[in-house]
């Protein structure tokens, strides 16, 4: 995959995790977007990371002092996990939101 095909996919990716997240009360989840970047806070002081990484064409996903690396599968348009356990990104950060504040995204 080219680098111009990478960003759009990828920055879709990041946009599609915020508007999954633009209803959850900031209380709960504060969400902030610095660029490729996007951060969540929760109320316990605990953070889920989740950034473009260009050189692997990839998104990684850090939370609960795990790491999760995301490649784009062009079968199914959809990002998932390189472990090949077929784990989805924005299913992952959802699972993580409800587990962190409770909240179903």
């Amino acid at each position: 995959m080219d680098e111009k095909r990478y960003h759009e996919l990828a920055s879709q990716a990041l946009c599609g995790i915020e508007d999954m997240l633009s209803n959850v009360d900031a209380d709960s989840v504060d969400v902030e977007r610095a660029s490729d970047v996007i951060t969540l806070t929760f109320p316990s002081g605990q953070a889920c990371v989740i950034n473009m990484q260009r050189p692997t064409r990839q998104i990684w996903l850090a939370a609960n002092a795990r790491a999760w690396h995301f490649g784009f599968d062009e079968t199914t348009s959809r990002w998932l996990d390189d472990k090949g356990q077929s784990i989805e990104l924005a299913r992952k950060v959802a699972e993580i939101v409800r587990e962190l504040s409770g909240i179903e995204v």
